[in-house]
């Protein structure tokens, strides 16, 4: 079992803070995933000179890349197989940090912009395929959230991608697209059929945060060792296995829930001003409509109150 390759590792302190491990596959991606986006922001900055690609884009996607090694090829993977606390840290490093700074980055509309020709006849095709459309909707994105944050911390699911290294870092990878078409609802300018309003938005935050919740507490209210990988380690340092499988839920829970909510902040700044914005437009509107009344009214000649018309039709 690959869990018993990790039975040795020393206790969790000092200068394993510092461990590090890499593995080729996972490097080479994250490398190929910079060199791409980089050479796409050159050509998009050549094709069109006047407006540069977003130097933000491209922190947040550097940002990405960086969040996603360090959940992988810090002491957070290395030790992610001995301490279930460690495994949640490194979740929501991918789902809800790396996830959103992909969003923000906008690679699909940077893959649109930075290519010419036929291979934009492509991608624009792949854009609007029904494919597209469909992994664009917001209700699938919401289910595949629903669905893949529950089965991969509270089924014998997770256990299996203890004991397999493929499986494992394939969940990686499952974590990364979820989060990114969840979060792309929220940010980024990625070419996408449905855009949700800020209120609808709000709303579609809000609803993701109970299963947090849930997936949080069935961990924290757990009464024996959930995942028997971990039992095989034989761990004899560290907290105790159902405290940490408390812990990790006390994490996801808490620091789950907190991740949700901040870009509540910005999506409910977004809502107000847009609705300030429509009540300045309605304004202008009514303000244009008196304006054109009173002008119509001004055009007709004034009738003096004691004028009188004689029978052949004289003013007197």
């Amino acid at each position: 079992m690959i869990a018993a390759l990790y039975a040795g590792l020393p206790p969790l302190r000092g200068s394993q803070l510092f461990s590090t491990q890499f593995d080729f596959v996972p490097v080479a991606l994250i490398v190929a995933a910079l060199v791409l986006y980089l050479w796409g922001v050159r050509r998009n900055n050549a094709l069109h000179p006047r407006h540069p690609w977003s130097a933000g884009k491209t922190a947040a996607w550097i940002g990405a890349l960086v969040a996603t090694g360090s959940s992988i090829f810090s002491f957070v993977g290395v030790y992610d197989r001995e301490l279930f606390w460690d495994h949640m840290v490194q979740h929501l490093l991918l789902i809800m940090v790396a996830a959103p700074l992909f969003a923000i980055a906008s690679p699909l509309e940077l893959a649109w912009k930075s290519t010419s020709g036929t291979a934009n006849l492509v991608v624009t095709e792949a854009l609007r395929s029904k494919v597209a459309n469909f992994f664009g909707h917001p209700a699938v994105a919401f289910v595949l959230y629903a669905v893949v944050i529950p089965i991969s911390h509270l089924t014998v699911w997770y256990n299996y991608t203890l004991t397999q290294g493929s499986v494992h870092n394939a969940e990686h990878l499952v974590f990364l697209v979820v989060g990114y078409l969840f979060w792309r609802q929220i940010f980024g300018n990625d070419p996408n059929k449905y855009r949700l309003h800020p209120g609808l938005q709000f709303f579609y935050l809000f609803l993701a945060i109970p299963i947090d919740t849930f997936t949080g507490l069935s961990l924290a209210g757990a009464t024996k060792e959930m995942f028997p990988a971990y039992l095989a380690t034989h761990r004899a340092w560290g907290p105790t296995y159902v405290n940490d499988l408390h812990i990790g839920g006390s994490i996801m829970w808490v620091v789950g829930d907190t991740l949700m909510l901040w870009p509540m902040i910005p999506v409910a700044l977004r809502w107000m001003h847009r609705e300030e914005r429509k009540a300045a437009r309605i304004d202008r509107e009514l303000d244009a409509q008196a304006a054109t009344a009173a002008a119509a009214d001004g055009a007709q000649p004034p009738r003096s109150i004691n004028s009188t018309r004689t029978p052949s039709g004289s003013v007197q």
